[in-house]
């Protein structure tokens, strides 16, 4: 017998991963590439050739003790060192290799990130939509989720209700940018004001608020977007990253903690992530794709090719007359479902052989994401369905 625990877990598995394995089946019937799948954030862009080649590197010319033996929980020292000069370059910070910790993953950070700070009955904000795996990564340790509205026109936080939500209870803020499922990205004027609004609440209760920074989309932007450093904003700011969008690995489950010396009880945080990270069952991560990483920091991935999708996508649902958020960074296009009922929508969809997403899945119903990290074709060949179901409703007329 399961724990009850996991009947829930179950009972709400993860609706971006039950469309995917719907397009599988979907595929063994019409055809791979007569099923366009936008369901889950897996990136149609091959890794960098610079990755291909430190993999190369590292298993023909590194000791193969190093390269695939156990090390220090929070990874390899050098790495860490390697990645903390290079975030130094890029946003005039003074990390060093004990502000970092290698994570599986983006997931695996925050993990050990909550398993580190939460009591049962803690609450951890976020906004809505949102990445609908926070449920789960906060009920794993008997915290609660508290959803917060964003701004319903720009979809950055809304700094009023944020303000309303905070209690003695609140231990962690979660901010996602560039954001998964809407593909906004947070301007600093909004930081600052959410950052205003923690500091107030920190002294009237007497306690530490962690914003925690989910970044994996930290590169994906479109034009001259900038993507502002938080820890330069708020002081007890923890980054989680991850290289399986950046460098299109998400296989590869590798990333890490950014943890700045400024973050209120620096020594015993760190303590207690690294141990946490072994705990979980961790261990530690990856030793190759740690080695790997340190090769590949300055390595980019192909955001043209993400940008041309996301241009096809806007014309066209634009042209049939569907209404959406303009998406400036990540992969996602958040578009509003024609009808109240928006599996409604996803259904007429997948009739055409279109996978999306319900946007009740990431606590916001009546919109649907689309994840168009896929092949160009995809996204050309979808377009005259998307057109049709338009027709449907009535749009652009």
């Amino acid at each position: 017998m399961i724990s009850e625990k996991m009947k829930g877990y179950v009972k709400n598995s993860s609706a971006i991963r039950a469309m995917f394995e719907e397009g599988k089946k979907m595929a063994a019937i019409y055809g791979k590439d007569h099923v366009y799948d936008f369901s889950l954030g897996n990136p149609n862009v091959a890794a960098p050739d610079e990755v291909k080649q430190a993999i190369i590197d590292v298993v023909t010319n590194e000791d193969p003790v190093l390269v695939h033996g156990y090390m220090n929980n929070s990874g390899y020292e050098d790495v860490r060192e390697t990645i903390a000069e290079h975030l130094n370059g890029l946003y005039g910070t003074k990390y060093a290799a004990g502000n970092l910790l290698m994570t599986v993953g983006a997931a695996g950070g925050m993990n050990v990130f909550f398993k580190t700070i939460l009591n049962p009955g803690d609450e951890v904000v976020t906004f809505t939509p949102y990445f609908g795996e926070y449920r789960s990564y906060t009920a794993n340790y008997d915290g609660k989720l508290i959803e917060v509205p964003c701004d319903p026109v720009t979809f950055e936080p809304d700094v009023k209700a944020l303000e309303a939500a905070l209690t003695p209870l609140t231990k962690i803020v979660i901010v996602n940018s560039p954001n998964n499922p809407t593909g906004a990205v947070y301007s600093k004027e909004c930081l600052e004001a959410l950052a205003a609004v923690l500091e107030k609440k920190e002294k009237e209760f007497n306690t530490s608020i962690y914003l925690f920074s989910d970044e994996p989309y930290r590169e994906i932007v479109f034009g001259d977007t900038e993507v502002p450093w938080i820890p330069s904003i708020y002081q007890n700011t923890v980054v989680g990253y991850s290289y399986s969008k950046s460098l299109s690995l998400p296989g590869e489950r590798i990333g890490f903690l950014v943890m700045p010396s400024e973050i209120d009880d620096f020594a015993d945080v760190t303590a207690a992530a690294n141990t946490a990270n072994r705990i979980l069952g961790f261990v530690n991560a990856p030793s190759l794709m740690q080695r790997v990483a340190a090769k590949c920091v300055n390595a980019k991935t192909d955001v043209a090719y993400y940008a041309k999708n996301r241009q096809m996508l806007t014309e066209g649902l634009k042209a049939a007359g569907y209404t959406f958020v303009e998406p400036q960074g990540a992969f996602y296009l958040w578009l509003k479902s024609p009808e109240p009922d928006e599996k409604a929508f996803v259904a007429k969809a997948k009739e055409r052989q279109i996978l999306i997403v319900p946007g009740s899945s990431f606590g916001c119903a009546g919109w649907v994401r689309i994840a168009y990290c896929v092949s160009n074709e995809t996204v050309k060949n979808a377009l005259p369905g998307f057109m049709e179901i338009a027709k449907e409703y009535g749009l652009g007329e």
